[in-house]
């Protein structure tokens, strides 16, 4: 990394590294390491997952001192979900900076979710052992809380089945999944809405709901059920 690049990357990291090579550290994937010898971000990374769980933990249990533990739990996995972090790390353009091995550029490393998400942990880990604490869960909160508490907040607390249908499709190499309304019926004030979720041109599921996105949850619960339990595409 030049230093015409590092600047350019603090500045929309908004924090400046009095150890420059920490950030370095942080964006280099173990494909690169493998080709140069260098020290990748695994352990910052790891670091960095934790620090982002304390962070988040203690920011839900501020703002919503009426939640019990259950919905403190349901809410954190919603907030520091590979798809948030993801969310988080393409808003900072990390994926332009990470220092991969050919194989991962050939492959699109770069735009990969999980080494965008393992890049952010690891930034934040990097972070925090450059300034501590408070300098790490002041990234947190303008990188990743902010944008996502932005959103329907006091939806933290149910589970997100369609993220977790995703991710267990992603995870198996199988794509994604679409949704397609099946009917809408009912007056405009009570309306019926009936999704399916269909993947690759086989349809798993099919649920009603009261919104779209309420019938989505439901098809997507229903859908991943049924994957889990059987451990192959039904």
């Amino acid at each position: 990394m030049t230093d015409e690049e590092r600047a350019e990357l603090e500045a929309i990291l908004s924090y400046h590294f009095e150890h420059p090579d920490r950030l370095e550290r942080a964006l280099t994937h173990r494909s690169h390491r493998q080709d140069t010898g260098v020290i990748d971000n695994e352990r910052l990374e790891f670091l960095g997952d934790r620090v982002l769980g304390l962070v988040a933990s203690e920011r839900l249990f501020l703002l919503f001192p009426h939640w019990e533990a259950g919905k403190l739990s349901k809410g954190l996995a919603r907030l520091v979900s590979s798809a948030s972090i993801h969310a988080a790390a393409a808003r900072l353009n990390l994926g332009r900076y990470l220092r991969l091995g050919p194989g991962e550029e050939k492959t699109g490393g770069r735009e990969k979710k999980r080494l965008l998400a393992d890049a952010y942990e690891a930034v934040l880990g990097a972070i925090y052992i450059d300034s501590g604490l408070q300098a790490a869960a002041d990234f947190v909160q303008r990188t990743l809380l902010e944008p996502a508490l932005a959103g329907e907040v006091e939806g933290l607390e149910r589970p997100d089945h369609k993220s977790a249908l995703q991710e267990w499709l992603q995870q198996r190499g199988l794509g994604v999944v679409s949704y397609r309304l099946r009917s809408e019926s009912g007056p405009e004030h009570e309306k019926t809405f009936d999704v399916e979720v269909w993947h690759d041109g086989r349809k798993l599921s099919a649920a009603s709901g009261r919104s779209k996105k309420e019938a989505e949850q439901a098809a997507a619960r229903f859908a991943l059920e049924a994957l889990t339990s059987t451990h192959e595409l039904a």
